[in-house]
């Protein structure tokens, strides 16, 4: 009973902290004056991203001074105040679906999950301009603005409807991907790029899409979306079977059949050796 109370106490501070980052992104939204930076190719950084970050940061330095957080823009893993606690982590987007973001394409969100241990415990994916909020806790199910939800009743990639992301910031996986794209493709019934890889999962979550996969993401665009999946009844592995995708970032996700098609479409094609040996 005690880690329940403690797992939903969690979930509460995240959806505080979400509601305080989408304050922010509102403000910024199809604003003229918004300062952009670039951080790579074809990779951007808004001020709104800072301080989105920071306002969600905020929220959770002032629930849980001592525990820690790996956020997109600080870049690394630091306490959100001194303190020896290291027990806890959060994981933060402050803004998932930057260039949709920047074009004024109202598909972005807020993603913010807290592990243990290394164990994700709590997750919050926020869509601001629709309201939309999913949150799960570990072992309380996922829920949809507030209501009970599950991934699809879909039995096998057949005829499945997907999700996908392409993979911009790993040019040299390019060809592998487009090879597992054309596969996957033939079997589906259609694929959607909604540009936001933790929407993707969160709308997965809720049977919205009967599966995801895509290459090379980054810890804070996966750890909340795919404690949605898995409490919503789905599974979440990396190309080869394995739960190490917040290492790897290659992520196959959906209901249990549709997710081993995937494994053996994609999978079949390409592993996490693989992959990581393209980008040598």
């Amino acid at each position: 009973m005690a880690d329940s109370v403690e797992t939903e106490r969690l979930v509460e501070v995240a959806i505080e902290a979400a509601h305080a980052g989408a304050a922010v992104l509102r403000r910024f939204f199809r604003h003229d004056d918004l300062q952009v930076h670039s951080k790579g190719d074809h990779d951007f950084v808004t001020k709104a991203d800072h301080e989105s970050e920071e306002a969600i940061l905020g929220v959770i330095r002032s629930a849980f001074p001592d525990h820690h957080a790996l956020a997109e823009e600080s870049g690394h893993s630091e306490p959100v105040q001194e303190s020896d606690g290291d027990e806890y982590q959060w994981i933060i987007d402050p803004l998932d679906g930057t260039s949709n973001f920047l074009q004024g394409v109202p598909m972005f969100c807020i993603s913010i999950a807290c592990r243990r241990r290394g164990q994700v415990m709590a997750a919050v994916v926020y869509e601001p301009i629709r309201d939309d909020l999913f949150s799960a806790g570990r072992g309380l199910g996922a829920h949809h603005n507030g209501q009970a939800m599950r991934v699809s009743e879909r039995l096998s990639l057949d005829d499945a409807f997907l999700a996908t992301g392409y993979p911009f910031r790993a040019k040299a996986t390019l060809d592998a991907y487009l090879d597992c794209f054309r596969a996957v493709f033939l079997k589906s019934r259609g694929i959607r790029r909604v540009g936001a890889a933790a929407l993707d999962l969160a709308y997965t979550a809720a049977g919205i899409f009967d599966g995801f996969f895509e290459f090379r993401l980054s810890p804070w665009d996966i750890a909340a979306g795919a404690l949605l999946v898995e409490e919503a009844g789905g599974k979440v592995t990396d190309l080869d079977g394995m739960e190490r995708y917040l290492s790897s970032g290659n992520v196959l996700a959906g209901p249990p059949g549709v997710h081993t098609g995937l494994l053996e479409v994609v999978g079949g094609r390409v592993s996490e050796d693989l992959v990581a040996e393209l980008e040598e």
